[in-house]
Order: structure tokens, then sequence, then C-alpha cells
């Protein structure tokens, strides 16, 4: 029945839907009726969906509400019952890839994307998988620099993958800073870790300038030191791995170094003691970069893989590799220092 007050008709004037007596069948629907789902029962509701179904249809209304806020929430709570109870994985060199993507990265992301506006250039020549060794130059006083590149590779690749970076023996030696650096992917700058990443498939990350560069005055910016005896070519060479050339502007000029107190250097067990325009005058306010605009480029590779096993104990093929490197890294330097409007924009 269909408008009429009666059994069939509902309080707001539409019509019920009607079901076929038992061995019975439904008449034909009038023309212009709207269609019944086949299967479909008179007063029978639809079935739930399964509560996953429902929180993925959630409506932005129900995110602004807060529901992505609970999600959230649930997830750091979930985050640290596996932290208290032990509930997460470490590899043998300590790399614990929970806390780096979850607490370590997001902590460092801010500092890249507003802080240095860091600027990703050449990510592709980065392979998506199998290891690969980046090789990039290193200054900025502090090591800034190899922190910002572990987010740019893990940020910008399409792959997501983790750099693995070659650290300095300081750097295990200084408390919580060796906890960190352990548990962020980073190990000692030796041969052997680094072919075993590569071997493993990692992307492993060197600054083949160490101190020197780090620690260089600000006069001599952008001018590439010593790259040491060509160790990371040998490595490279060894496991077949490609090496990716790396350039970084911006580092330098974060804290620029006018001085070095070498004497309080020695006491202290440092490479050096950077004297600033900041620091030590302003305490530590004098700490804080400044908010230079970095670029990060990264170039063609340079494959090993068609070299013999033997050639990793060639001096003169270790020499000439080590140097195309660090050529290809020093041009691409000036490259994006002509190019670039500003120290800060």
């Amino acid at each position: 029945r269909t408008g009429a007050a009666g059994s069939g008709a509902r309080g707001d004037g539409s019509s019920a839907a009607v079901s076929a007596l038992p061995g019975g069948r439904l008449p034909e629907p009038p023309e212009g009726a709207p269609e019944v789902p086949e299967g479909a029962v008179a007063g029978a509701q639809q079935p739930r969906q399964p509560q996953e179904a429902q929180e993925a249809v959630a409506s932005p209304a129900d995110e602004a509400g807060g529901g992505g806020w609970d999600r959230r929430i649930a997830g750091g709570l979930a985050f640290l019952r596996r932290r208290v109870t032990g509930e997460y994985e470490v590899d043998e060199f300590g790399y614990d890839k929970e806390l780096t993507d979850q607490v370590l990265m997001s902590a460092l992301r801010p500092l890249a994307e507003k802080y240095f506006r860091v600027e990703v250039k050449g990510v592709e020549n980065i392979p998506s998988e199998g290891g690969a060794l980046i090789v990039a130059n290193h200054s900025g006083t502090l090591p800034l620099d190899g922190l910002m590149l572990q987010v740019a590779v893990h940020d910008h690749h399409p792959a997501e993958r983790h750099l693995r970076l070659l650290a300095a023996d300081l750097v295990f030696h200084l408390p919580v800073v060796n906890e960190l650096a352990r548990k962020a992917g980073h190990t000692l700058a030796c041969a052997e870790d680094a072919q075993r990443l590569l071997e493993l498939g990692e992307i492993v990350g060197v600054m083949p300038e160490g101190f020197k560069g780090i620690g260089k005055p600000f006069g001599d910016r952008y001018k590439l030191q010593r790259f040491g005896r060509g160790g990371f070519v040998s490595t490279a060479l060894r496991a077949g791995a490609p090496i990716v050339p790396c350039s970084i502007v911006g580092a330098e000029e974060i804290y620029p170094m006018i001085g070095n107190a070498k004497t309080l250097a020695r006491l202290l067990g440092f490479p050096y003691f950077p004297i600033t325009p900041t620091f030590p005058w302003l305490g530590p306010l004098g700490a804080v970069p400044l908010p230079t605009k970095w670029t990060i480029q990264f170039g063609e590779p340079i494959p090993t893989e068609a070299y013999p096993p033997e050639a990793a104990e060639d001096p003169m093929l270790m020499f000439n590799l080590t140097d195309q490197v660090r050529e290809q890294i020093q041009h691409t330097l000036y490259k994006l220092l002509v190019q670039r409007r500003s120290v800060f924009f």
C-alpha cells in the first residue's frame, strides 16, 4: 500500500517494505517504484560492518572531532608498552628501526623541513634495493649535516630507505650520544662494519673528510679537505656496491668558525674547540645554529660491480676512484653555490 494510512504505511507517509508469504512470491513492483535489493527482508536491518571497516570510512568530521587523536594516543601507548616490556628488535649493530622511525626521525624532521628548509635533488640516483655507499662532504662545526642527510634519504626516497652512517670514535665515547647513535643505525667508521652493512643491502653513508672537514675555519668553507687513503673505495669494491657522490650546501654557515681554542680542546679531549661569532660569548644561546637554507644533491652513481675482486688491493685504482668522487662532489658544490640566491633564502 502506498501513501495511504494503514498497516502498510509508516508514520511519515512512506510505504513499508512488503515480505512474501511462505511459498509465495512478491508481486511485480509498479512502474516508478524504487527497486528492492535481492534478498532484502521487510523490517530486517542490514548486517553491521566490521569495526575495521567502520573506522576506515570515518568522515573528516570524525577526524576533526578527535578520532585521529584517539588513534595517535593508542599508538603511542602501544609503543610505550613495547618499550617497557622489551618487545622490539635491534640488529647486530644496535639499530632500533621502530625507535628511529617514530621518535628520532620525528624529532629531526621539523629541523630539516622548517628550520633549514632542506631541498633534496637527485634522490633517484640512490638504488631502491641493494647496498650503496653515499659519500658526502662534511662541514658545520657540529655534525648536523649527517643527521639532515639521514632524514633526506628516508623522507624523499620512494622506498623510504634508511641511511646507516659511519661515525668517528668520539661519537661512541660520549655518554647518551653513544646510545642514540647506535639506536639510529650509526656504526663505527671501519671497513669491516661498512662492508658488512653493504653486503646486507643497506645504504651506508660516509664523510671521508672527518674532523678535518667539520672543523675547518670559515675561510675554507666549501673547499674539500683530503679524503684520507680511499678506504671507502676499497670497501665499495669488495662489496660490489655503487658509490653515490653527495654534495651538501648550507651546513658551512650554521656555525661560522672564526677561531679554535686548541689548548681548551686538548684539555677536553676534543679535536677542536670552536669559536664562532655567537659562541661562547652568548653562552648556551650561542649553540643555536643559524637558520641557513640547505641543498642536498645526490650525483650519478659510480658502479663498482664490474671490477674483479682483486681490484680492492690496487692502490692506483683506489686513488683514481677517490679522486673522481672528490672532484664530482667539489664541482657540484661550486655549481650549487652559483645557483644559490642567498645563504638564508
